[in-house]
């Protein structure tokens, strides 16, 4: 019989402990072999419903557990059709007679009139208070301060839009069941 000595016993059990490691090493990462090759396949099969879809974008989160998922998002360059450049115009320079003709043929941006209600938020406007009402106002009608001008629907709430002060209203400048920015111009009131 043979004596182990203290360096043989560790020897012993590092050995075993490496083989255990290994073993343990092969499996992980044949689940993570596994796990990779279903993510493939999971993201080649989010290209085809891309592609068979004529989608330009897609993005999915797969959950494995609490703290391990899968964030992907799949997306497509799309090429812009060639636009060919129009054909130069020739056009003759005429000065306006004096600048105050200049600024009235110019476009005015609705935004930069003094008399702009502009909207106090991003939603839906109505005209009216509900389909087949009349419109609360129309072009050409006076106004108090106060009175409501219009409805911007914002996450389900109506909000009514008063007049920020009397006058007249000179144009309208949305639709009906129009969406709106913050700060969009609504009407012009003068």
């Amino acid at each position: 019989m043979q004596a182990l000595t203290v360096g043989d016993a560790a020897r012993d059990a590092k050995r075993t402990e490496d083989k255990h490691a290994a073993t343990t090493n092969r499996a992980r990462d044949s689940m993570t072999d596994k796990k990779h090759d279903a993510d493939v396949a999971f993201i080649e099969a989010l290209a085809k419903l891309l592609r068979d879809n004529e989608l330009t974008e897609l993005q999915v989160k797969r959950e494995y557990g609490e703290d391990d998922s899968l964030n992907v998002r799949v997306s497509r360059m799309t090429q812009a059709a060639p636009v060919a450049a129009p054909a130069p115009v020739a056009m003759t320079a005429v000065a306006p007679a004096s600048p105050a003709a200049a600024a009235s043929t110019a476009p005015e941006d609705p935004a930069d009139h003094p008399g702009v209600v502009a909207s106090p938020m991003v939603g839906t406007v109505y005209m009216q208070a509900e389909p087949g009402a009349p419109s609360f106002i129309s072009v050409g009608q006076s106004i108090n301060e106060g009175d409501t001008l219009l409805i911007v629907e914002a996450m389900k709430t109506m909000n009514h839009i008063p007049a920020p002060r009397s006058g007249t209203i000179k144009r309208i400048l949305v639709e009906d069941g129009a969406p709106v920015e913050y700060g969009a111009p609504l009407l012009i009131l003068e």
